[in-house]
């Protein structure tokens, strides 16, 4: 079996099975395939009303075990960026029930080295993808019913259902920009940052990680964060063209001169100019005619 026409793919995962469902809704003429190596199923597509090719994937809970089919499934799929989209936790009051935060950049939270005189940090930040942040700054200004803020992420091991734990207090003290937490956004991050590709999370806000989190979730808000962080996250793929060889992208071949040329299935560094292919630094995809000029 062949893997899918990659020029223009982005890999859009989730953890949760409602989450999948938010984001399956935007994919059209959706065709199910499995990873040869581990067996991940995913599905390839279109995002509705676009050229976009999307491939779509449930991983399941935990960053150690998306970072570890990320990394798969990029070398599998070869897209051009990497979307987590999902649900998470509010860290501060003026993050709302349904918002969705833009992850700017992602903590991982559990480094450190415990000393006689406490905790010591070692945090370890990923900076989401300029040219996906800014896709979604202009995404969401035609999107009002929508509230949107770009700010950093806590990732940890851990779900929090009580504002007054130690976990708790200690997120808000030692990460204390961070206006959302979840569990694999670092993982995520950090594979793709490995696999040199764009990466952004996008998480709708279905509780305030505390007490109330199991009521929340009851009353059906994680559905609604889930289709609320969908649309974003598909909104943000409607901006970012990833097939056009973004200009400051942060992907190796990302803003090559000719990389959004007609007729091109160029991987990182091939640039197609119109009368011929150049493959210095790069791969090419796809089939190949020449013919001889002369006596060359």
């Amino acid at each position: 079996m062949s893997v899918p026409e990659t020029r223009s793919t982005v890999l859009v995962l989730t953890a949760l099975a409602l989450e999948y469902a938010a984001v399956r809704a935007y994919i059209e003429d959706r065709e199910e395939r499995s990873h040869p190596g581990n067996g991940t199923y995913v599905e390839v597509g279109r995002l509705r009303g676009t050229a976009c090719r999307v491939a779509a994937a449930e991983l399941g809970e935990g960053s150690r075990t998306t970072a570890a089919l990320i990394s798969s499934l990029v070398g599998w799929l070869r897209p051009r960026a990497v979307l987590f989209v999902g649900v998470a936790g509010g860290l501060r009051e003026d993050i709302g029930l349904g918002d969705v935060v833009v992850g700017t950049k992602v903590y991982g939270i559990h480094g450190g080295r415990v000393t006689p005189e406490g905790l010591l940090d070692r945090p370890e930040a990923w900076h989401g993808s300029h040219a996906l942040l800014s896709a979604a700054r202009a995404a969401v200004r035609d999107m009002p019913g929508v509230r949107v803020h770009f700010k950093p992420i806590a990732t940890g091991d851990l779900v929090l259902a009580d504002a007054e734990s130690e976990a708790a207090r200690h997120v808000r003290m030692r990460y204390n920009d961070a206006v959302a937490v979840e569990t694999e956004g670092s993982g995520a991050a950090h594979a793709a940052r490995l696999e040199g590709r764009d990466a952004l999370a996008v998480r709708g806000i279905s509780d305030h990680a505390d007490a109330g989190k199991a009521a929340a979730d009851a009353g059906g808000s994680q559905v609604r964060a889930a289709a609320q962080a969908a649309a974003v996250a598909a909104a943000v793929l409607r901006r970012y063209h990833p097939g056009s060889g973004h200009p400051g992208s942060g992907h190796p071949g990302g803003g090559h001169p000719g990389g959004g040329g007609s007729g091109s299935e160029g991987g990182p560094g091939a640039t197609y100019r119109g009368d011929h292919i150049d493959f210095r630094g790069g791969i090419f995809y796809g089939p190949v005619t020449g013919k001889r000029t002369g006596d060359r």
